[in-house]
């Protein structure tokens, strides 16, 4: 196997572990901890951090400690959020979450940077073309990745398995389920069925233990990897005030002004299944014991899909495949705005999460890359803005999760992806144009070359 594919495994792997505990702990924040709105909070504090993180964090630490010791560093911060729901309350999750927050943004940067300049370096062996082998990198690492969130689920639902049989969800509350969730009528959150704090222990301990052993492996395994930038010397020559404000410095692109929607949704729409769909959707009319079940089904289809378009974007384009992504979300939020949730139609709701992941995996996959290709010469700033952008999509959609109604919150979610794609259209059309431009003109040079050698 070729080291940068054993690389690329390492990372995935890693984040595997990692993603296992975290990911399982996020989609059932807003249902473990629903009294005084902790869960959602904590989320909302969170994505919050990760804001500011966002900001200034990711390209001084890459800078100073490289891709690898960011990676491990942050995934410390994973781990103790984990510990903080041994005894979650105020004064535990909050303070946690910011440093997960802190962690997170130079998490992602990070392992971006890092799969975009193997994937570059490899390219550059094998004399193919830079974004295919970036796109197959990501791909692969998303694969792997999506999946932390079957397993990480399984492991919630078979430990939540062991409580005793709800007794059956009464109608009054079915009648505020789903979109009609309006924060008003009985409670949507169906607590009366609250797993022991023995039951919260174990999967805790399970969850702390796959963190321990993300950071172990990537510690261990992964080889530290320079840009040809950093080789040459350039980077180490800017000045840290010149780092510390290349994040902000790239807003001068117009391109990355419009692409920020793209981002921003992403963080809406994954706010929406972790903090909404959860809660006043699946936990209202099914149960807490079947969150895990649910979002088994969203994770398995986002993890093949990811691979899936990962190998046919190079004969399909990213614009059919953003395209297929808005069309499926526009489809599942107005099955959202008028279905009825209830326990009879339990086939449902595993398969519109099936639908949200194969979406998802369309944003996770081409957004990266978008990134990765078009900031090809400032990827570190580039990536620690679309965390930027997600974190203010997270944020916002925890932010008002306990003011509006979840029919409004869908209204939104709808109106961030429409503006989404149009700017993500123009940006394509700018880059058609100018690709044209450049071929015009050399197309006109080599003609004038011609006619004088005549």
């Amino acid at each position: 196997m070729e080291r940068s594919m054993k690389n690329v495994l390492v990372v995935a792997c890693g984040f595997l572990l990692l993603f296992t505990a975290y990911g399982g702990l996020q989609n059932l924040q807003s249902s473990l901890y629903s009294a005084h709105g902790l869960g959602v909070a904590t989320l909302s504090t969170l994505y919050g951090s990760v804001l500011l993180s966002s900001m200034f964090l990711p390209p001084i630490l890459i800078k100073k400690c490289g891709c690898k010791w960011t990676i491990v560093g942050s995934m410390c911060c994973y781990v103790v959020f984990s510990l903080g729901n041994f005894h979650a309350n105020w004064y535990t999750l909050i303070p946690t979450s910011i440093l997960l927050g802190l962690g997170a943004a130079p998490l992602w940067s990070a392992q971006c940077t890092y799969l975009t300049v193997i994937g570059n370096l490899q390219a550059e062996k094998v004399g193919k073309l830079g974004k295919d082998v970036v796109n197959q990198y990501f791909g692969i690492f998303f694969l792997i990745f999506q999946s932390s969130g079957v397993w990480g689920n399984l492991i919630s639902s078979l430990v939540f398995g062991k409580m005793s049989m709800q007794d059956a969800i009464p109608d009054e509350q079915l009648m505020s389920c789903g979109a009609k969730d309006c924060l008003m009528g009985p409670s949507a959150t169906n607590t009366t069925h609250h797993p022991s704090q023995q039951l919260i222990y174990t999967l805790l301990g399970i969850y702390t233990s796959s963190g321990v052993l993300a950071i172990l492996l990537v510690a261990v395994f992964l080889e530290p990897v320079k840009d040809k930038l950093e080789n040459e010397g350039e980077t180490r020559s800017r000045p840290l005030w010149s780092t510390l404000l290349s994040t902000f410095m790239l807003f001068r692109d117009k391109r990355l002004c419009l692409l920020m929607f793209l981002p921003v949704y992403s963080g809406f729409q994954q706010g929406f299944l972790s903090g909404e769909y959860t809660k006043s959707y699946v936990t209202c009319a099914l149960g807490i014991r079947f969150v895990g079940y649910v979002m088994i089904c969203f994770s398995a289809m986002t993890a093949l899909c990811s691979l899936l378009y990962g190998k046919i974007s190079k004969y399909t384009g990213r614009i059919t495949l953003y395209v297929l992504g808005a069309a499926i979300h526009f489809s599942c939020i107005v099955v959202f705005l008028l279905w009825h949730p209830n326990p009879a139609q339990l086939p449902v709701f595993f398969v519109l999460s099936g639908l949200w992941g194969m979406a998802d995996a369309v944003w996770q996959t081409q957004n990266n890359v978008l990134f990765g290709v078009l900031f090809e010469e400032n990827k570190e700033p580039a990536f620690a803005n679309y965390r930027l952008g997600e974190a203010v999509g997270f944020v916002i959609a925890f932010g008002y999760s306990s003011f509006l109604c979840v029919s409004t919150k869908l209204y939104i979610l709808l109106g961030v992806l429409s503006v989404a794609m149009v700017s993500y259209g123009t940006v394509e059309y700018r880059e058609y144009k100018a690709a044209s431009k450049v071929l015009a003109a050399e197309e006109k040079n080599q003609a004038e070359e011609e006619g004088t050698k005549m």
